[in-house]
Order: structure tokens, then sequence, then C-alpha cells
């Protein structure tokens, strides 16, 4: 693959999706878990600059540093279950 080639993720559409509603959302734990959970999703990924733009515009929305976030994700995931069993509608790590 050429350098610099810009590559569809293949959750794009979903993730899309979880990016607009973070937009629009307060920072409760669940968004703080999503978030963390989509920049770890594009970090590196060569493509995509729009939802990695719109995280960025989340985090400072939330007047929130990258390491912050996780920070706080980290905590919240050694107190709580954020994400349910199920693959359905929970965790998506791929």
């Amino acid at each position: 693959m050429a350098e610099g080639k810009e590559q569809q993720h293949p959750q794009y559409k979903k993730d899309r999706d979880t990016a607009n509603g973070l937009l629009a959302a307060e920072p409760t734990d669940f968004n703080r878990a999503e978030l963390a959970r989509m920049r770890i999703r594009y970090d590196g990924f060569p493509g995509a600059r729009d939802i990695q733009a719109d995280l960025d515009k989340v985090l400072e929305r939330w007047n929130l540093t990258e390491a912050e976030l996780f920070e706080q994700t980290r905590q919240i995931h050694q107190i709580q279950t954020i994400y349910k069993a199920s693959r359905t509608k929970g965790e998506d790590w791929s």
C-alpha cells in the first residue's frame, strides 16, 4: 500500500454516529469510556480524519487532555462495568 493513502475504517459508519453523539453529549462515565475507546481505535489510523478531528473537538469541549481522559477512564473501569457482556450493543474494540 502506498504511504499516505487514506483508508476507510470498517467501523466508519457506526463510529461516525458515535462521534456525532459525543459531540453533543455531556462527559458522563459512559461517554468518557466511549471517547477513550474511539481515541484508541483511531490512534495512528491513516484515514477517518473527520472522526479524528471530531474526537479532538470533544476532548477540547470537555476540557480534557488525552492523558486526563485515559486516567479517568482507567478509574471508571476499576470501579464499575461500563459495557455489558452482550456484543450486540457492548464493547467493540475492533
